[in-house]
């Protein structure tokens, strides 16, 4: 089984959206042995997913309501495969607790180089921001999707 994780600030808004979206796209591609969480690097552990990231998944069939966040930490790292991040502040703080090797700005795992690699935080703004995170999540989850796809199929290969 493997683990990926997705991590933002909170674990609020766009870690819960691409947690969504990234259990969507592997269903859809019939990908079993994958487990999809979320955590981030200052969440108020509890809290429920924001009145933005919520609607907007709605908007898009998906249900964030049973999501509660989750506080990033050494244990939630070490029991990772492959964490994505939203930002590189994000990565940072991965491979400070141990995650060297394993972590990527979630841009940079689908080929985006420069600032375009991370998604910006809606956290705050208004529904039309959401989603604008929700489409760029959307592009880049497919393309991660797509990329981890093709790695489990190598590593099936090479056992």
């Amino acid at each position: 089984m493997t683990h990926v994780l997705l991590v933002c600030t909170g674990n609020i808004c766009r870690s819960p959206l691409a947690e969504a979206l990234l259990q969507r796209e592997l269903g859809l591609r019939g990908a079993d042995g994958v487990k999809v969480s979320s955590a981030g690097t200052g969440a108020w552990e509890g809290a429920p997913a924001s009145e933005g990231a919520y609607l907007v998944a709605l908007e898009h069939g998906l249900d964030l309501s049973d999501h509660r966040a989750r506080l990033l930490t050494r244990d939630v790292v070490g029991a990772s495969d492959l964490i994505l991040t939203m930002a590189r502040h994000h990565r940072a703080r991965v491979n400070e607790l141990g995650g060297e090797g394993r972590v990527h700005v979630l841009g940079e795992y689908t080929g985006r180089r420069g600032p375009g690699a991370e998604v910006a935080d809606p956290f705050g703004s208004d529904l039309d921001v959401y989603r604008d995170t929700f489409a760029e999540l959307e592009v880049l989850i497919e393309s991660a999707a797509e990329r981890l796809m093709e790695e489990q199929a190598d590593a099936d290969r090479s056992d």
